[in-house]
């Protein structure tokens, strides 16, 4: 036995014939021995010292355990059974320096800490200098939105694929949370996508300002996100569902027939028309509501034309247009003839291309 560990058993004798009451300041003289030359200790040497102030702690009132917690937080090489006691204390100001700062806890212990423990262990967690992705997989899933946004704000954390689609979800109507997650550089570009669809004006605005070389990216993205927003919107909703099913109705062999669509339009329904136009045109149908709402009727005729109708049938449409402004049917008659189908079909594919926005 060398002399720094006939010390040590020395100081463990002293302690266990001390009363209760003497334990902290035999705690704090032990704890001194040790961070004065914790680097020169050995592996043998930090197990003696883990033994004796791991008993001392566990006798000890909160504020002594506190004051050790941080004393041995930023040491590498603490001793580890204290430092895993310290870290899962249910008191926070023991528990939040080491969950932060040691670097003795490894992934596991971190990962069932914030499973376990309280929202302040998260935070303190989420403070780490570096953070795996299993860790913040929990601290996104469980933790509050102050764990959220310190976790999101920390650039030594790491996120999953899972991760970032929880933190997408947590997005929704946050536009802290939204402005954190869009602000990371290495968010993968799947991701920033779905978040667009759900981040306010306003965050999509910061998102421009924090990344300026970046800006036209984003207008562009936004963009094609609110163009397939738009897309599934009108897809999904109820008056375009209950049109679809009537439409349906009226194909024969999945096939829908001129006749079917210039009865919806003699009738006047509009869904049911436009409904019908994309099926016929295979066209999106918000591409063809909106040709048929805008003032100008290239788009409108360029689908009439790809989908084969006659003057006649071109006219019954055009009656369904939204926009109040008379038209001149002379003249949409002949714009009608003059069109070429190769030149309809590149208007539509224009329209149908992706970053085109309802308002293209």
């Amino acid at each position: 036995m060398n002399g720094q560990e006939r010390l040590i058993r020395d100081l463990e004798a002293v302690i266990e014939s001390k009363p209760a009451a003497h334990r902290a300041d035999s705690l704090r003289y032990v704890t001194d021995l040790f961070v004065s030359q914790a680097a020169n200790y050995t592996e043998e040497q930090i197990a003696l010292f883990d033994d004796v102030i791991a008993r001392l702690a566990a006798q000890i009132e909160v504020g002594a355990r506190a004051q050790l917690a941080r004393r041995l937080a930023p040491i590498p090489n603490a001793p580890r059974r204290v430092i895993h006691s310290l870290a899962f204390d249910d008191e926070t100001e023991v528990a939040c320096p080491v969950l932060s700062q040691s670097e003795c806890l490894n992934e596991e212990a971190l990962i069932e800490n914030a499973r376990n423990k309280s929202q302040a262990h998260l935070l303190a967690i989420s403070k780490r200098k570096t953070v795996g992705q299993a860790v913040t997989d929990v601290l996104v899933t469980r933790g509050d939105k102050s764990v959220v946004i310190s976790t999101v704000e920390n650039t030594g954390a790491k996120f999953s694929d899972g991760g970032y689609a929880t933190l997408v979800l947590r997005s929704h109507g946050d536009d802290q949370i939204a402005a954190g997650v869009g602000a990371r550089p290495e968010i993968p570009r799947h991701h920033f996508l779905k978040l667009l669809t759900v981040a306010s004006q306003a965050v999509r605005v910061r998102l421009e300002q924090a990344n300026p070389q970046a800006a036209d990216e984003i207008r562009r993205v936004v963009r094609e996100v609110a163009n397939r927003a738009q897309v599934q919107s009108i897809a999904d909703s109820y008056e375009y569902s209950k049109a679809r099913k009537m439409v349906a109705a009226r194909c024969v062999d999945d096939k829908l027939q001129l006749s079917d669509l210039s009865e919806f339009a003699t009738a006047g329904q509009f869904e049911e028309t436009v409904v019908a136009l994309s099926m016929l045109g295979n066209i999106p149908v918000a591409t063809v509501e909106r040709a048929l709402l805008q003032e100008r009727t290239e788009l409108l005729l360029s689908i009439l034309k790809v989908t084969g109708l006659t003057w006649s049938e071109v006219k019954l449409i055009l009656q369904l247009r939204v926009d109040s402004n008379p038209l001149d049917l002379e003249q949409c008659l002949s714009n009608y003839e003059r069109l070429k189908l190769s030149t309809a079909k590149l208007v539509i594919d224009f329209h149908c291309r992706p970053g085109k926005s309802a308002a293209s």
